[in-house]
């Protein structure tokens, strides 16, 4: 589990669609519990590398692969950035089983499972920049974009995945459809420049679920 001995309450509610409500003891006492079980369950795993940046015609290759990263919005996302980081991260099969299995026990549980693996994963990706921040300290990071935003295809997840050797390393697939399995996990690029960047927010704007998202519906944000 790496140093993750807690998953953050405030981010399990949020993904429940609690903003500032008051929480009942009873419900507050489920969320923990769930909590706890999914720590238990959970098996996070993670693999990334950092490559030299390459401008072509197509996109920004990736050195060493035959990777590339087409797209606008990916393009600006790396401006000024000499490396890119591609990551991988997973909470493994037994987290999707869990949510699974607890949707024939109860639709409340499995909900609050679901938001708390969400929750999860989300740490499990801040651990991975905090240690390529430790590993590259001269340089300056953006923030973790994903395929799927804006114009960055998710057609890409096999190729980064291959890269990865994720599915060798971690146990990290895709289905015909782009879909990552196990369903809990995280592939994401992320640029980093040995000049201070510009402050950007990671927002809806960039992001190609903006139409149908849950949080820009309720007036929120998935990333901060």
């Amino acid at each position: 589990m790496g140093s993750i001995q807690a998953i953050r309450h405030e981010e399990v509610l949020r993904y429940l669609g609690y903003r500032g409500q008051e929480i009942s003891d009873d419900l507050m006492g489920e969320v923990l519990s769930c909590e706890t079980e999914m720590l238990t369950h959970a098996k996070p795993k993670s693999v990334f590398c950092i490559f030299d940046r390459i401008d072509t015609h197509d996109g920004i290759a990736l050195s060493g692969t035959t990777l590339v990263l087409g797209g606008h919005d990916v393009r600006e996302h790396l401006a000024n950035c000499t490396k890119v980081v591609l990551l991988a991260a997973t909470l493994s099969s037994d987290v999707d089983r869990l949510i699974a299995s607890a949707q024939v026990e109860s639709m409340t549980k499995s909900l609050i499972l679901d938001a708390a693996a969400d929750a999860l994963i989300e740490q499990v990706c801040d651990e991975i920049e905090s240690e390529i921040h430790t590993k590259m300290q001269n340089m300056h990071a953006t923030w973790r974009f994903s395929p799927g935003y804006g114009d960055f295809p998710l057609s890409l997840q096999n190729e980064i995945l291959t890269v990865l050797n994720a599915q060798k390393r971690i146990g990290l697939c895709a289905t015909d459809s782009y879909l990552l399995t196990p369903r809990k996990s995280v592939t994401a690029v992320i640029g980093l420049s040995e000049t201070e960047l510009p402050k950007k927010q990671s927002g809806c704007e960039t992001c190609s679920m903006r139409e149908t998202c849950t949080f820009r519906k309720r007036g929120e944000r998935c990333v901060w």
